[in-house]
């Protein structure tokens, strides 16, 4: 079956050397969920950042769909919580806070 690639950060390739890749798990609603599966997404400005000891993605746009919540219009650019193994996470945090270096997604995909 494969992975259905949502969106993908082709500028951080350009702009960053890419030294390690990890794949995370992400907290997202239902209508964020919809709007992904209809390939609503952009992570030309998204960065990762940590917010007390937990990972999350920060600037992503995550297009609201119309047809989801018709009363209710989340942020489309709000943070969301990235879910990795506590050794991962160590890890990251050294590189992040220690050694200076960024963290950047590089595509949304469902498996």
């Amino acid at each position: 079956m494969g992975i259905n690639i949502v969106a993908q950060n082709k500028k951080a390739r350009h702009d960053y050397e890419i030294l390690e890749k990890f794949e995370a798990g992400i907290v997202l609603s239902g209508a964020e969920v919809k709007a992904l599966r209809a390939k609503r997404a952009n992570l030309a400005d998204a960065f990762c950042r940590f917010i007390q000891g937990e990972l999350h993605l920060m600037n992503a746009h995550i297009a609201h769909l119309e047809t989801a919540h018709k009363h209710y219009t989340p942020d489309t650019r709000s943070p969301r919580k990235l879910l990795l193994h506590k050794k991962q996470l160590e890890k990251l945090y050294v590189k992040v806070h220690k050694d200076g270096l960024t963290i950047v997604p590089l595509m949304i995909y469902f498996n």
